[in-house]
C-alpha cells in the first residue's frame, strides 16, 4: 500500500539509497499512468529518502487523485500544520539523490512518455565541463530541460546542473506542491548571474537555456522562433574558457499545446508565466497536473561544440563582441531548427 511511515525512512539520502531503492507499489503505477498523480509520484519518491514530517500524507494524496480534491487536500494539510507554512530548510545539491530520483521516477516518463532521444551524439564531447545551451520552451513544467540532463547522464555518466527560474525556488505555490529545497537538491541554479557564475566556476556540465524566459512563455503563435539569446552565457564562456554545446530540441513546444500567455495575470500573481490554452479547465479541477505535460516526443539534436573564444578588448568592446556571438550561435540554432522542421521531422 502507501508507505509514508517516518519510522522507515531515514535523513540522510546517501545512507538510504545504499540499504534500498523506491520500490513501485501498484499506487506508484496507478500514478504513473493518472496525470494528476505526478506530483505524488515526486513526494512519495522524496519521503522514502527524506524525513518530512510538513510533506503530504497518504489521505491528501487520494484527493488529489479527484476533481477539485486537490483543494481540499490543501486545507487539510494546512490546518494539520497549525496554519502555517511547510518548513523550509537549507538544503544542497545531492547528486546520490538526483541520480536516484532520475533512475527511478525520471527515467520511465522521459523513456516511455516523452520518448526522448539524442541525435547527432557523434557531437557529443567525451569530458567535461561544458555549458549546454537548448531552445527552452513548452510553457509547462520544465520536462525538455529535465529530460536532457536524464539523457546527457545516461550516455555520459555526467552530473548535470541545471539554471532554473526562482520562481521554481521559492514561490508561494512550489513551496506548497513539492518539498523544501527539491530544485535545490536535484541540481538546480537560481537563474542568477551570481548563481551562474558560481556554478560554472566548479567547472561542471550546465544547462542553460540563451532565451531565458522568454523561450517558454512566448506562446503557441511563435513555437520553434527563437526570442533574443542573453549574453551572460557567452561572457562566463569567454571569462572561465568553457565551451559551449549548442543542443536544439524538436518536440518540446508540443508539451502544452495552443496556449497564449497572460502577462498581467503572470505579474500579478509573480508567474514566470501563466498559460491559457483549451486543457486549462482541467488544470483547473486538477492543480497537481502543474507538473504533468502533453505526451511529445523529445529529439535533441546535437551541434558541433563552440570552443571558448576570448576577447581581449575594452570592457565595452568584450560586450560587443558578446552579443555578436550570441547573435551569431541564434542564428545558427535557428537556422537548424527550420531545416528540421521542414523535413517534418516533429512528426516522424
Amino acid at each position: 500500500m502507501i508507505n509514508q511511515n517516518p519510522d522507515n525512512l531515514v535523513s540522510n539520502p546517501i545512507e538510504r539509497a545504499s540499504i534500498e531503492g523506491y520500490k513501485f507499489s501498484w499506487f506508484d503505477w496507478f500514478c504513473l499512468w493518472y496525470p494528476p498523480g505526478w506530483l505524488i509520484l515526486f513526494n512519495r519518491h522524496w519521503q522514502h529518502y527524506h524525513l518530512d514530517p510538513d510533506g503530504w500524507n497518504w489521505l491528501e494524496y487520494i484527493l488529489f487523485l479527484i476533481p477539485g480534491g486537490f483543494y481540499l487536500a490543501l486545507l487539510i494539510r494546512w490546518l494539520r500544520l497549525g496554519c502555517r507554512l511547510p518548513s523550509q530548510e537549507n538544503t544542497e545539491f545531492d547528486p546520490t539523490y538526483q541520480q536516484a530520483f532520475r533512475q527511478e521516477i525520471i527515467a520511465p516518463i522521459v523513456e516511455y512518455y516523452f520518448r526522448g532521444e539524442l541525435l547527432q551524439i557523434e557531437n557529443l564531447p567525451s569530458t567535461e565541463p561544458m555549458i549546454v545551451a537548448m531552445n527552452h520552451a513548452g510553457m509547462s513544467f520544465p520536462w525538455d530541460f529535465v529530460s536532457l540532463a536524464y539523457l546527457l547522464n545516461k550516455e555520459r555518466g555526467w552530473v548535470v546542473k541545471t539554471l532554473a527560474g526562482v520562481s521554481l525556488f521559492d514561490h508561494a505555490w512550489m513551496i506548497w506542491w513539492l518539498p523544501p529545497g527539491w530544485s535545490k537538491v536535484l541540481g538546480g541554479v537560481r537563474a542568477e548571474l551570481d548563481d551562474f557564475t558560481a556554478v560554472v566556476q566548479e567547472r561542471r556540465v550546465v544547462l542553460y537555456a540563451p532565451e531565458g524566459l522568454r523561450g517558454p512563455r512566448k506562446g503557441w503563435r511563435k513555437r520553434y522562433k527563437l526570442e533574443k539569446f542573453d549574453l551572460s552565457f557567452i561572457q562566463l564562456s569567454q571569462r572561465f574558457k568553457i565551451p559551449i554545446l549548442p543542443v536544439v530540441c524538436i518536440g518540446n513546444e508540443g508539451l502544452h499545446p495552443w496556449t497564449i500567455n497572460l502577462q498581467q495575470l503572470q505579474h500579478l500573481f509573480n508567474l514566470p508565466f501563466l498559460p491559457i490554452s483549451p486543457l486549462m479547465p482541467i488544470f483547473i479541477l486538477f492543480p497537481s497536473m502543474g507538473v504533468w505535460a502533453m505526451r511529445s516526443r523529445l529529439r535533441y539534436f546535437i551541434q558541433p561544440l563552440k570552443p571558448a573564444v576570448s576577447c581581449e578588448q575594452q570592457s565595452e568592446n568584450k560586450r560587443s563582441f558578446a552579443f555578436q556571438q550570441a547573435q551569431r550561435l541564434r542564428e545558427k540554432m535557428q537556422s537548424q531548427i527550420n531545416s528540421l522542421l521542414n523535413k517534418n521531422i516533429e512528426n516522424k
